[in-house]
């Protein structure tokens, strides 16, 4: 399928796309901040430059883009055209993803995964639900949590495992 767009406007599209200072991260940031919770940005010491690093309470947030990361939601399309090099592309991510996580893991971090959908378009009642969410689990001893969208399913998992 040919692009619907001249090469020069699909450049120019790409290149705004962020990939640090999302807004789903600035909602999350925010709202950590406001409960008294302090951190670092994109830390490069650590695998995969985490969104949000938490040192004091040794988490880190991932907030993945569903696109980018292959997410099994509304937000995620396989595009189609080029569709070799999109599959290769994103194929890429996730597993790159899974070796950072298990690298962090193994670094004794815990970790906590929020989808851009969770943020994105989410009313006030899903954020503080979400955020409430992160922050009770910053607080607890749980290595890892999974945000899901709620559309898909309505309660979080948390993983004890080490």
């Amino acid at each position: 399928m040919v692009d619907v767009v001249d090469r020069q406007t699909r450049s120019r599209m790409m290149s705004g796309i962020r990939g640090k200072n999302t807004k789903p991260e600035i909602v999350i940031r925010k709202a950590l901040h406001a409960g008294g919770f302090r951190f670092r940005l994109h830390r490069k010491g650590l695998p995969g430059s985490p969104d949000i690093v938490l040192p004091k309470y040794r988490a880190v947030i991932l907030i993945n883009g569903c696109f980018w990361h292959g997410h099994d939601c509304h937000l995620f399309k396989w595009p189609k055209t080029r569709p070799d090099f999109w599959r290769e592309k994103i194929e890429g991510n996730i597993a790159r993803d899974l070796r950072n996580q298990a690298e962090l893991k193994k670094l004794g971090w815990r970790l906590c995964i929020l989808w851009e959908c969770e943020v994105k378009g989410a009313g006030e009642v899903r954020l503080t639900e979400v955020n409430t969410r992160i922050m009770d689990w910053l607080c607890s001893e749980s290595d890892e949590v999974h945000i899901p969208h709620s559309r898909t399913q309505s309660s979080f998992t948390t993983d004890n495992s080490g």
